[in-house]
């Protein structure tokens, strides 16, 4: 094992700004952002013009809000609350009680804004983070416009930036209904649509490891790699999601978003520049690209499971329709496998072999790039079994790093080879995801959010593998709860002469 030295560079101080999170004593707030604001504050990157308020129908004062973010840093920050962090961090934190769809609340919020950017001198700059359900997008949107409180977007005087969570839409028709809300009232530079996964530090190395290393881009071609799996596995249940979730799928909650997202970094062509719009289209020329999935193609291509009951690390789990709050006839897919195909010069004929589920062996997220097999005239011409191929392995969850599996002579004679495996790790400790994200909104940067056309084009891919399910009404194949996956699954990469890399 290589571990990588050096140590987390802080990011230079962001600001002034107020941030009002609508939704800001839900479930989000608690575990994600406070957590992630607490730990860039002890970082240095929020400095004395940054102010936090949450916004949403709970009767809380000032005081009470800072313990409800107390008790969310002593619970999931990833560095232990100290009371000399908290002290810089408590005076940031400011709440206002009102209902999401009243026009008197979000007077009473502006007042308050107004007092906050005189106090902590904000320059009036605002974010509006809508940690909350999909159908407050709009009245939400509207409200805020009706106050005074957007900005024009002429780059001139303060800011106005708005950031939405997924899901952005069921389908591909209410995500476009969803950027039209969103249009109504923002220019598309104030919209930051954010998926945390491309905040995790290995995503963003993606690009790093690609474009600034010359002994990776000249091989990631079809000329020399044979095939691409991605695969996120989940050890959890649905948890408190359910009725979200039954509603979604795996499709849509992860294949849609957080695996399309690192397809494209792993597969697009090289942007013209690191400029937030260039790699913005590069993303979107790559999800054009891809292999569009007919009818025809859903039976060998396509696999959708569902988890029954079985073992997760020794201990018991229900089935997916005992779950609670799940209809005990759901045919709600807890697991998809997709073989596609990106139609374009650099990636012509390589399979890329994409798997997510829930209830599976073990928690693991990895891309593996297999490259395809010396030719057969020196080491591998002798009749033992193949030579193994060469797999680059990046890893981006639990254990991030990256692993190169090539072949070496083993120790001793006659001539014997086999695998070796060199694996890099950062004796850095990483951020969170949300701690990557937030800085680039206060700066502006939306290099790692999700512009509307990426959005709709990863709807669109998708989109056909929903309708057919809908229409034919089949259920989904059932894998035991702790396993790979169902068998299905293993068979359809299987008849490409290929198998699936152990979780």
């Amino acid at each position: 094992m290589v571990r990588l030295p050096g140590s987390f560079h802080p990011m230079p101080q962001k600001g002034p700004c107020a941030l009002v999170i609508l939704g800001g004593a839900g479930d989000l707030s608690h575990k994600q952002l406070l957590p992630a604001l607490y730990n860039l504050t002890l970082d240095g990157a929020l400095g004395p013009k940054f102010a936090i308020i949450g916004f949403s129908m709970e009767t809380l004062d000032d005081e009470q809000y800072r313990q409800f973010a107390r008790s969310g840093i002593e619970a999931f920050s990833r560095r232990e609350l100290t009371e000399a962090g908290w002290s810089k961090f408590a005076p940031m934190l400011h709440f206002v009680s009102g209902s999401f769809t009243e026009a008197a609340d979000y007077q009473r919020l502006k007042q308050r804004l107004a007092e906050i950017d005189s106090q902590f001198g904000t320059g009036a700059n605002h974010i509006f983070y809508f940690a909350i359900p999909p159908q407050f997008i709009d009245q939400c949107s509207a409200s805020l416009t009706q106050a005074g409180l957007i900005s024009p977007a002429d780059g001139n005087g303060a800011f106005t930036r708005v950031v939405i969570e997924k899901p952005i839409g069921h389908d591909l028709a209410s995500a476009a209904e969803i950027n039209n809300q969103l249009a109504r009232h923002f220019d598309e530079s104030q919209i930051f649509r954010i998926d945390h996964y491309l905040g995790k530090e290995t995503v963003e190395n993606l690009m790093v490891l690609r474009f600034a290393n010359s002994i990776f881009e000249p091989i990631w071609t079809s000329r020399f790699v044979d095939h691409v799996q991605i695969t996120v596995a989940e050890q959890e249940g649905v948890g408190t999601r359910a009725a979200y979730y039954d509603k979604a799928g795996a499709l849509r909650d992860m294949v849609q978003s957080h695996i399309l997202q690192v397809l494209c970094i792993i597969a697009m062509e090289a942007p013209r520049s690191t400029n937030p719009d260039a790699v913005r289209d590069a993303k979107l020329d790559l999800l054009l690209s891809m292999r569009p999935f007919e009818p025809a193609d859903m039976e060998k291509a396509v696999v959708r499971g569902q988890y029954e009951q079985g073992l997760v690390s020794g201990e018991k789990a229900p089935a997916y329709r005992s779950e609670e709050h799940i209809p005990p006839d759901s045919n709600t897919e807890t697991f998809v496998a997709l073989k596609c195909y990106i139609e374009n010069w650099r990636w012509a004929g390589v399979p890329f072999y994409l798997r997510t589920g829930k209830r599976m062996a073990k928690r693991t997220s990895e891309i593996a790039i297999y490259f395809k097999s010396v030719p057969r005239i020196l080491y591998n011409s002798q009749p033992a079994p193949p030579l193994p191929a060469n797999v680059l392995s990046i890893r981006l969850q639990p254990d991030e790093g990256l692993s190169l599996n090539i072949v070496g002579k083993q120790p001793g004679s006659p001539l014997r080879m086999g695998p070796v495996k060199v694996d890099f790790h950062s004796a850095t400790v990483s951020p969170e995801a949300y701690e990557t994200l937030l800085p680039d909104i206060v700066a502006g940067d939306q290099t790692l959010f999700m512009r509307r056309d990426t959005v709709e084009a990863a709807w669109r891919f998708v989109q056909n593998i929903l309708d057919y399910w809908s229409m034919s009404g089949s259920e989904p194949f059932f894998y035991p709860a702790g396993s790979s996956g169902p068998t299905e699954a293993a068979v359809m990469i299987a008849q490409d002469g290929r198998a699936w890399r152990n979780l």
